[in-house]
């Protein structure tokens, strides 16, 4: 998750109570999380993890961004570095990798994890990289919690201000809300006018949570085969080529 203000970021005043309430949340949420519940040995999650990861590998090959050794990469909203450390794993370098998220905390624990790569924290409406700076630059689950749309349009304003031009966006996002939590799903339309005149891949990802919380421990085959049911997918991933 990004914004705030830190370690060299200018916090912009419009949207200010949108970036308060967002640090609040995640502090809330991370009180009500039941302990252990997205540890890495349950099955379920490495199902979910492992879907996720399929979908956007698929889309960037599609897209010819692979190899990613020689890539410039950032991930907006980094957190705890997961998926730095996934692309890690498909061939980036340690160098090469950048992130930024909100959470001091979520740093300071990614540093730990990632020595030599560079990460902020504060605010992605201003990011400190200049422009055209990135050949790949991602985010998972970030703009679901963003409900200003305001706001919203200014992280993807500056994802796309430091996107060189050729470059792809690589987006993992809720595509339908969820009443139980305030978040807010984006669909492939609102996707689009987040990043006009960019060329963009669509694929419907990851089974229901809740279903794959039931289905995944007995059967992946099972979880995958409900996967490929659009209306049994909550996410959408993709890949946005910037022109």
């Amino acid at each position: 998750m990004p914004i705030g203000s830190h370690d060299g970021f200018a916090a912009a005043d419009t949207g200010a109570g949108e970036i308060e309430r967002i640090r609040r949340e995640y502090a809330a949420r991370s009180r009500q999380i039941p302990a252990g519940f997205y540890d890495w040995q349950r099955t379920e999650n490495q199902f979910l993890h492992a879907g996720a990861a399929r979908a956007c590998a698929k889309l960037l090959g599609e897209a010819g961004a692979f190899p990613l050794d020689r890539a410039e990469i950032l991930d907006v909203g980094c957190g705890h570095g997961g998926w730095l450390l996934e692309f890690l794993q498909w061939g980036a370098t340690v160098a090469r990798l950048h992130g930024a998220d909100l959470l001091p905390e979520r740093i300071e624990y990614a540093r730990e994890r990632l020595a030599g790569a560079e990460l902020h924290c504060g605010d992605a409406r201003e990011l400190p990289w200049p422009d055209a700076s990135f050949d790949l630059v991602s985010q998972f689950t970030m703009f679901s919690s963003i409900l200003d749309p305001a706001v919203r349009l200014q992280v993807a304003g500056e994802m796309r201000r430091v996107a060189r031009r050729g470059g792809n966006i690589l987006w993992y996002d809720l595509r339908r809300s969820n009443p139980m939590r305030p978040v807010r799903g984006l669909g492939r339309e609102e996707i689009q006018r987040l990043f006009p005149g960019c060329t963009i891949r669509f694929l419907n990802a990851t089974l229901a949570p809740p279903l794959a919380r039931r289905v995944a421990p007995h059967s992946w085959a099972a979880g995958f085969a409900l996967q490929s049911l659009s209306f049994a997918t909550t996410h959408l991933a993709a890949v946005i080529t910037v022109s």
